[in-house]
């Protein structure tokens, strides 16, 4: 798949996955699920879950680093600053040095363009926060995410889940 058709299938990722309420009882149950699935596959992640304003939900599984979190705090400032997916932005900037171009004035210690940060958006309100998984590549960062909010909001995962990575 092309990169253009994946950002295509990411804004419809965006465009999709939006909730008609959100609050600490929601991203508890997301942050389980996806720590369930974490210990499941034995998967080395952290998963942070954040409205702009606080944390909700956090947990690290065991094969994560300190490196993680951080990875994870760059990822949130990128979704609270642009409002969208940071795989998005990876694929739209298509900068191997994983910063942002000179001109957005963003220092590397605070943004980072890494997939696995996406917006959590309400119906109505907007992107309210964001929930970030660290510890994968970064297209399975998304990917894990996605797959996260398509079954909390009952979406069929198969049309909106990105194909394999081309090596």
């Amino acid at each position: 798949m092309a990169t253009a058709d994946d950002i295509a299938l990411i804004k419809k990722q965006e465009a999709t996955l939006v909730f008609a309420a959100f609050d600490e009882a929601v991203a508890f149950k997301i942050g389980s699920a996806i720590r369930d699935r974490a210990l499941k596959e034995d998967l080395p992640i952290i998963v942070d879950i954040r409205t702009f304003d606080r944390p909700l939900f956090y947990a690290a599984m065991p094969g994560s680093n300190a490196s993680n979190p951080d990875w994870a705090r760059r990822k949130i400032n990128v979704v609270k600053r642009y409002l969208r997916s940071t795989y998005r932005l990876v694929l739209e900037q298509q900068r191997s040095d994983r910063t942002f171009k000179i001109g957005e004035g963003l220092d590397i210690a605070d943004y980072v363009l890494a997939g696995g940060g996406f917006p959590l958006t309400v119906k109505g309100a907007g992107v309210i926060g964001v929930i970030a998984v660290s510890g994968l590549p970064e297209r399975e960062d998304h990917g894990v995410v996605v797959d996260a909010l398509c079954a909390h909001l009952g979406v069929d995962a198969s049309k909106l889940r990105l194909p394999p990575e081309d090596k």
